[in-house]
């Protein structure tokens, strides 16, 4: 799955650039506090990312994704454990996204959206935000261990 991984940061790459230093920041502090559990810290960072990114079909994805981990975060912070649904990748940002799976291969769609979601930032984080490259690569295990999961169903078991 690292390969993996690498193939989709470098798919991406061409994609998410140009990002002043404090946007990228801030998606990287968006990753990382929901990472970390800081829900209401992850919410903010959401939150302010959203407003500093600039318009674009990629920047949509990304703005999407960043409304899906808030989204989660709220619901964690007040401790509802079930999955917000009412925000999702449309089919037109699949090419966006790091794990294509069909509706019937997908067993928990909030959980996947969520996953997808995570990916997408901490990509775009470590492309984008250099100061945080240290940061993000102790969290690396993290990833891979996430897109472990949909091994099978990638076809890579």
């Amino acid at each position: 799955m690292e390969q993996f991984l690498t193939a989709y940061i470098n798919r991406m790459r061409p994609h998410f650039t140009g990002f002043p230093a404090a946007t990228a920041h801030e998606i990287a502090s968006a990753f990382l506090a929901f990472r970390f559990g800081l829900y209401h810290n992850a919410i903010h960072e959401c939150t302010s990312a959203i407003s500093l990114i600039p318009e674009s079909s990629s920047n949509a994805v990304l703005k999407r994704a960043l409304a899906i981990v808030r989204a989660n975060a709220t619901d964690l912070e007040n401790a509802q454990f079930t999955a917000d649904l009412t925000i999702a990748f449309p089919e037109a940002e699949r090419p966006y996204i790091p794990l294509n799976l069909a509706p019937d291969q997908i067993e928990d769609p909030g959980t996947f959206q969520l996953d997808n979601a995570l990916v997408l930032i901490y990509a775009v984080a470590l492309i984008t935000s250099p100061d945080d490259e240290e940061t993000l690569a102790e969290h690396r295990k993290f990833i891979i261990r996430l897109l472990t999961g949909y091994k099978k169903a990638l076809g890579m078991a």
